[in-house]
């Protein structure tokens, strides 16, 4: 997802599920999947939001394959500069249960 509009649909239409370092909006479609990444300034500098995108998108092509279809955006928030990898991964597993895109 590039366009502001696409954004704003799934803000409005999805559901969301909250996490300490990101939040999940998934708004289910019987197409294929669709993702965008947000980091606002609250997050650092370019350098620490591009690297916050950067591990939420291994996060997603990780875990791409066991989730359901529909749009996607995961937002960081500012603890994500301070979270280790594998605290991340746990955190991002337990927010796709919560939202029920995946199951297990």
């Amino acid at each position: 997802m590039k366009q502001n509009r696409e954004f704003q649909f799934v803000y409005k239409r999805g559901k969301s599920a909250h996490a300490h370092s990101l939040v999940l909006f998934y708004l289910p479609s019987s197409h294929d999947k669709k993702i965008g990444y947000t980091a606002s300034k609250k997050v650092g500098n370019a350098v620490i939001r591009n690297r916050s995108k950067r591990r939420l998108r291994a996060l997603f092509s990780e875990y791409c394959d066991q989730m359901n279809d529909g749009q996607y955006i995961l937002v960081a928030k500012a603890a994500i500069s301070k979270t280790s990898y594998e605290s991340l991964k746990y955190e991002y597993k337990k927010v796709l249960k919560k939202a029920g895109v995946i199951h297990g």
